[in-house]
């Protein structure tokens, strides 16, 4: 008996969560937009794309990298000036790294919240890339969806809309996630309907 009021409570509190409106702060661009890019994510994903965690892998990877080389100079056994060199090699390959993350985020990555691969019944090649724009001290919201894989032969033509979020808000900040997936799944269905039509 206790079991199954153990699976009640569970089962309840898990509809709950579900059920709990999503809320920004109006007030804050980087709120409004934290939300909607996840409330993306949680649609293109379950669409049947796969998320590509590679970028984010090796964003991951340099960001350690660049920790592990600024400790080291922290705690290096030797004092000053015996260090000198081994510092002006720490600020050497810091500069290198911090550079090389950089030309990864601004060359690769620009506006994109998420990569995927290929769902497993397509036959493209290539995922995709869903970017997202929202200009501070406005409220239109750019949403794009584009070819992983630009030089591909299956890549397509990008798909993208420019809305207001005032359509999808509340006045208290909740987002009415009804509109918010209808418009969101128009645009991958335009993006695999391109797809199709280029077959």
């Amino acid at each position: 008996m206790t079991d199954k009021k153990g699976d009640t409570t569970a089962s309840s509190t898990t509809s709950n969560s579900k059920n709990t409106p999503k809320k920004a702060n109006l007030l804050d661009h980087h709120s409004i937009k934290h939300l909607l890019d996840e409330s993306v994510t949680e649609i293109v994903t379950g669409k049947g794309f796969i998320e590509d965690v590679r970028m984010s892998n090796i964003r991951l990877l340099m960001g350690s990298v660049i920790i592990i080389i600024a400790l080291f100079a922290q705690f290096y056994n030797k004092k000053f000036p015996e260090n000198r060199n081994f510092l002006i090699g720490c600020i050497v390959l810091y500069i290198l790294f911090n550079g090389i993350l950089q030309l990864i985020i601004h060359t690769k990555e620009k506006n994109a919240i998420l990569f995927t691969h290929p769902p497993a019944e397509s036959f493209s090649s290539t995922g995709l890339v869903v970017s997202s724009k929202l200009p501070r001290f406005s409220d239109m919201y750019t949403l794009t969806i584009a070819s992983a894989d630009p030089d591909s032969i299956s890549a397509k033509p990008q798909v993208e809309f420019t809305k207001s979020v005032t359509q999808w808000f509340t006045k208290d900040g909740v987002l009415v996630e009804g509109l918010f997936w209808k418009d969101v799944e128009g645009l991958v269905n335009e993006y695999t309907r391109e797809s199709k039509k280029s077959k």
